[in-house]
């Protein structure tokens, strides 16, 4: 009589099919939970152009008319501006301004002059405190 134990030797294995289920499961979860928004950096609102007449005589005694050339000079009120720094802008805004209470500032650019043209005299009237900027804009009347 032999009355050994014998081992049994099952070999180990690994069962995928409730690993495959477990994995399925939670990427449905994820698809089905995630949101696809997209969100915006900035809210802005774009200025347009009408193409009503404006009649260029009425008179505008609290703005101040900045314009701006291809080469990046400046004039205001017509009257030409040589500047080292912004802070000499801002000195020249706040000399036209005079007594003017919270002026508006009309930004006419010409179509080719700099980005950062544009952004110094933005940036001068902030530093002046005013805060009414507006832009010229040119409508092409096809009629």
């Amino acid at each position: 009589m032999n009355f050994q134990r014998r081992k049994h030797s099952d070999e180990p294995e690994i069962n995928l099919v409730p690993m495959i289920d477990v994995l399925l499961v939670i990427l449905i979860f994820l698809v089905v939970t995630t949101t696809y928004s997209k969100f915006a950096e900035l809210e802005i609102s774009l200025p347009q152009a009408s193409a009503e007449e404006v009649d260029k005589n009425i008179d505008k005694p609290n703005s101040i008319d900045i314009t701006v050339n291809a080469l990046g000079d400046y004039t205001i009120n017509l009257i030409p501006i040589k500047f080292s720094s912004i802070e000499s802008l801002r000195d020249a805004l706040l000399f036209a301004a005079k007594v003017r209470p919270d002026p508006f500032i009309i930004i006419s650019a010409d179509a080719k002059a700099t980005h950062q043209s544009v952004i110094t005299v933005m940036e001068a009237a902030r530093l002046a405190g005013y805060n009414k900027i507006t832009f010229t804009t040119e409508t092409n009347n096809a009629n």
